[in-house]
């Protein structure tokens, strides 16, 4: 097994498809069974992802990639209209802690509207060397997940990893590709490549896209991930927590969700900042809905009358208001939600204006990044399924490794807190081996190009942090660097004022 590092700008897919007439063929000796009940999701406009990570041995930089950028594409698709119904599920693959009779495949989560769902299980999710059956985990996929029946609706599956796509013996990548596409699947792939390409693996996963229909993408484990922090980050952060106060758990699942919102609050921020910006963005949007749990979402959606809730099912502070008490106080809740949604998506405007100015500058080192090619591959089939995407944001297009991915802004940009934010370039490595993470800009050829002949990048000066050095240093630069650099630990070069600064430990 290589040994990976795969950050890049993540990620997310889930799948079923159910209801069908027609029996499975078989593939190889095995007879396929027909997947589980039709889908009880009765919305217009699905859209099902199914993500299927490999989990073998060193596959760590996929599952942080994987966590990293969950929040951002799922906030790609709340640009989508009209606005789906997206529902998501999580399989693992080749990892010694899975059951072997199952080809060593778990499915993490069914579909599931419940985003902290996935990320809890993203969060939970360990390596351990296996054998990585790419033909079992799609098979999984379409046996065990509950698809939506209607034509209507868009099923993908993702399947990333880094070892041959066609190790498996009992079930054929071919077959069951074109099976999953014969009932309106699509199977994309993700080759995530470390070091150098290995020309006899690329092929394998290259037809699993072919012949499921789908697309194909090459990973740059190389580059890493894109995390910018911005000015806006730490506002987001704190309407974060004030919209969860507007959420009322009920009935057997309230107590957990509601614990579990938190948790996954605090795994964005361990994360980063901007991790955590882009999970409070997400929070204000359409697609995150915590109905299972929450009574004003479950109210919202028609699935709950309030009328019908037992007293039992209602928290400790609901149970001795009267009915109409109970109603206010849902409303109320609700209110004050739509105003802290719209306040966040006020304030994520603002942070992905600058963002987008920020990655344009930066167009060269977003490459071969995990998010844009499951964002594009998205957008490539939801555009055939008359889904439209409004302008806000970062327009997204595959790009083969060794080339320029074009980040275009199609919004107007606003002004950086700091004009001479455009003078200064910067950036970050942190961790060794299992997570290099970068915020990037033309530096990094620099020292990629020092690296690879084997010599030390030259820095002017060194300075470590808390000294009198550092905070001069800090203090004298842009207001969002200030904060990038404040907010992460590591290895920092800077490029600033004619000088190139190496602050080590972070700041």
């Amino acid at each position: 097994m290589n040994q990976t590092a795969l950050i890049s700008s993540l990620a997310v897919a889930g799948l079923a498809v159910g209801g069908l007439a027609a029996p499975l063929p078989n593939v190889g000796d095995e007879d396929l069974a027909r997947p589980g009940n039709a889908s009880t999701v009765a919305q217009e406009h699905v859209i099902e992802l199914a993500i299927c990570l490999d989990t073998s041995g060193s596959m760590d930089g996929l599952l942080n990639s994987a966590r990293q950028k969950l929040w951002t594409i799922v906030n790609d698709l709340a640009k989508a209209e009209p606005t789906p119904t997206l529902r998501v599920a999580l399989l693992s693959y080749g990892n010694d802690g899975n059951n072997e009779e199952n080809g060593w495949v778990n499915v993490e989560t069914a579909f599931t509207q419940d985003l902290d769902t996935v990320s809890q299980m993203l969060f939970g999710l360990t390596t351990n060397g296996g054998t990585e059956l790419v033909g079992r985990v799609v098979q999984t996929s379409l046996q065990e997940l509950d698809w939506h029946a209607s034509d209507d609706a868009l099923r993908m599956i993702f399947v990333a990893g880094n070892e041959s796509a066609d190790q498996d013996d009992q079930v054929a990548v071919r077959s069951i590709c074109k099976e999953a596409n014969a009932r309106g699947v699509d199977v994309n792939s993700i080759y995530c490549v470390y070091g150098d390409d290995d020309s006899e693996v690329r092929p394998g996963w290259r037809e699993l896209a072919r012949s499921g229909n789908g697309e194909f993408a090459m990973i740059d484990q190389d580059n890493g991930s894109v995390v910018i922090a911005t000015p806006y980050d730490q506002e987001l952060i704190t309407l974060s927590a004030e919209i969860n106060e507007t959420y009322i758990p009920f009935g057997t699942a309230g107590e957990a969700g509601c614990s579990n919102q938190l948790a996954q609050d605090a795994n964005a921020a361990g994360l980063n900042l901007a991790n955590a910006a882009s999970r409070a963005a997400t929070k204000a949007s359409k697609l995150y809905s915590c109905g299972s749990w929450d009574l004003v979402d479950a109210i919202r959606s028609g699935d709950v009358d309030l009328a019908e809730v037992d007293e039992e099912e209602l928290p400790e502070d609901m149970r001795a208001l009267t009915f109409a008490q109970r109603v206010d106080r849902v409303e109320a809740m609700q209110q004050r939600r739509t105003k802290l949604q719209g306040q966040i998506n006020e304030l994520d405007q603002r942070r992905q204006a600058l963002l987008n100015k920020e990655l344009a500058r930066q167009a060269t080192t977003n490459i071969g990044s995990f998010d844009l090619a499951i964002r594009s591959a998205i957008r490539t089939r939801a555009e055939a399924k008359a889904f439209t995407f409004s302008s806000l944001g970062t327009a997204v297009a595959a790009s083969p490794i060794g080339t320029t991915v074009a980040t275009v802004t199609t919004v107007a940009t606003v002004t950086s807190p700091n004009a001479k934010a455009d003078g200064c370039d910067y950036f970050v490595r942190f961790g060794s081996g299992a997570m290099d993470m970068w915020v990037a800009d033309d530096l990094v050829e620099d020292f990629e190009d020092a690296r690879l002949g084997g010599k030390e990048f030259e820095h002017d000066r060194q300075v470590s942090p808390g000294t009198p050095e550092a905070a001069a240093l800090i203090e004298s630069l842009p207001t969002h660097v200030r904060e990038l650099v404040g907010s992460l630990q590591g290895m920092i070069y800077l490029r600033w004022l004619d000088s190139i600064y190496l602050v080590t430990g972070g700041c």
